[in-house]
């Protein structure tokens, strides 16, 4: 038995035989060109075929693992859109008169060295996307067909390597996957009935393809270095997601154990499912309100899965993030009322449009800002432009009644922004009723509780809205004065900082004073080791990813 230790990504247990996967090294052939402008005219073609493909590779993990674990895949496209990225390949162009497959990968290797020396580990998990996302540009310049082609056929490494041929692994058996590295495009692609667990020679617990493997239920291992070795291909082996051990030809003793360990770990899975129609209440009787948090209309479907009592935060913003132009009253109404009537009686919290800071978009023409986090964002975009505003307010009341819609406004610091939001909503209930198009009249309207201003405000704002939820993630950075975007500030950004969870009785106490619910939309929700906390400090509901709605559930019950 060859033990190695390496970094959990994503936990569970995993035995079975190991199959090797050998990254194809893609060879390109510098060449000169004598005509610059119709080489950059091949990269700009070949990065839209990329960028389709990769939409299409987003909706095939939408439609599996819900709308939220597809994000990475968004942030590829963005990375291949990105004017930086096009300027440099172009740049190499123009000025080497190179051809278009060598720039990609010069450009590709100079993003990723800038992005391996940083000191954030999240950010140094970007030099694989970075690399992946290129590496997809020079396989169309080169001719050869992707991997999530029209047909439903794979092709690519995968293919090449023998893992997987139409999503099912070519000789019918379930494997553990060894790699010296996996990019995203190809951890999504395996077949997660015929893969058992994934161990890679690099990588980090915050790269995308870590993400990935977590979302598809997949047992991790990565940072096994120099111990990976091909000749491995073919043998038993056991991975502890956990702990991060590796066990290669396992001892008897060494198999008990871990089939005892994979045993009980079922056990408690099945258990969480039959958790599903239970109410969320403590022993002693304490109800909370177990909702989750959406990005897109399609992520209804995850919500209802996991028996998530109501949609607590639908993040609208990424109906304008997806878009090249402005979404219209339509395009919004069909989205909004698509999940209203799919979620029938269970609450929809729409937050209206938080664009700005880290969520850029170019048609909104904002100008550039020293530090957007303080800035031009969310409401206060809204407020200045109405004629946006408008067009999404129409839409939410419209849907409204389709469902049980409620409106919750973002990044609010003053009584007054909530006033001017709630005048431009009674002109958009006023154009309708002159319409006479349906609306629920009495639509609840909440606002986000995110900022030290609003803490300080609580009591007045309670008095001129229907209900509180705290973001914490911005409540976080405000109260510190962390900017969440700089990751040299991690270590003092502490979300369960004192000063933080102050904020948060501030806001639940303050709420019940005036009679309105209050509850957590931001990561905190999910933090088990707060719960108890939660629970003390009285918190009406819990805002969560879908897939967190459960194991939630349970530990509240047992409380």
């Amino acid at each position: 038995m060859r033990t190695i230790q390496g970094v959990s990504v994503s936990a569970g247990i995993a035995i079975g035989t190991v199959r090797v996967f050998a990254a194809v090294d893609y060879a390109v052939e510098r060449r000169l060109i004598d005509d610059p402008q119709a080489e950059m005219d091949r990269f700009r073609a070949a990065r839209d075929t990329a960028v389709a493909q990769l939409k299409q590779l987003r909706d095939n993990v939408a439609a599996e693992f819900g709308e939220n674990k597809a994000e990475l895949f968004d942030a590829h496209r963005l990375m291949l859109q990105d004017p930086d990225y096009a300027e440099c390949v172009e740049g190499l162009i123009a000025q080497d008169k190179v051809n278009a497959e060598f720039a990609v990968k010069s450009a590709a290797e100079q993003f990723a060295a800038m992005f391996a020396a940083m000191d954030s580990s999240t950010m140094q998990a970007r030099a694989a996307d970075v690399k992946d996302v290129s590496r997809r540009v020079m396989n169309v310049l080169q001719g050869k067909r992707d991997s999530t082609a029209q047909d439903g056929s794979v092709q690519g490494d995968a293919v090449q390597n023998g893992i997987v041929q139409n999503g099912i692994a070519q000789n019918g058996e379930s494997h553990i996957i060894f790699a010296e590295d996996l990019a995203p495009s190809d951890t999504a692609q395996l077949d997660r009935a015929k893969v058992l667990g994934l161990v890679t020679a690099k990588g980090s617990a915050n790269s995308h393809t870590a993400i990935l493997a977590r979302t598809m239920g997949l047992p991790a291992i990565t940072g096994i270095g120099d111990a990976f070795d091909p000749a491995d291909d073919g043998h038993v082996a056991v991975i502890d997601g956990t702990s991060g051990a590796v066990f290669v030809d396992p001892d008897e003793a060494t198999l008990t154990e871990y089939r005892r360990r994979k045993a009980e770990a079922e056990e408690h899975l099945s258990l969480l499912r039959k958790l599903k129609g239970k109410p969320t209440e403590t022993k002693s009787g304490q109800r909370v309100h177990l909702y989750a948090n959406i990005s897109r209309p399609s992520d209804a479907a995850a919500v209802l899965a996991n028996d998530a009592e109501g949609i607590g935060l639908f993040r609208s913003e990424f109906l304008y993030l997806e878009r090249e132009d402005w979404p219209t009253e339509e395009f919004q109404f069909d989205a909004y009322g698509q999940v209203a009537q799919e979620m029938g009686d269970r609450p929809v919290i729409i937050r209206t449009l938080d664009i700005g800071a880290d969520k850029q978009v170019d048609y909104f023409n904002l100008s550039h800002e020293d530090n957007p986090a303080l800035g031009y964002r969310a409401i206060r975009i809204c407020l200045t432009r109405p004629e946006i505003f408008k067009v999404q307010l129409r839409a939410l009341l419209r849907a409204s009644a389709y469902g049980n819609i409620a409106i919750m406004l973002p990044m609010i610091t003053s009584v007054q922004e909530v006033r001017d939001a709630k005048r431009i909503l009674e002109e958009a209930k006023s154009e309708l009723r002159g319409e006479r198009i349906d609306f629920n009249e009495s639509i609840q309207i909440g606002v986000m509780i995110e900022t030290p201003a609003s803490v300080i405000m609580a009591d007045e704002l309670a008095a001129e809205v229907d209900f509180f939820s705290i973001g914490t993630n911005d409540l976080t950075q405000y109260t510190l004065a962390c900017d969440r975007q700089n990751p040299s500030l991690e270590r003092f950004a502490d979300p369960h900082s004192p000063a933080v969870l102050r904020m948060i009785q501030m806001t639940i106490e303050a709420a019940h004073r005036h009679g309105i619910w209050c509850g957590i939309c931001g990561e905190l929700g999910a933090d088990l080791s707060l719960t108890d906390t939660f629970l003390r400090l009285g918190i009406d509901e819990l805002s969560v990813s879908p897939t967190s709605v459960l194991p939630l559930r349970n530990v509240i019950r047992n409380h």
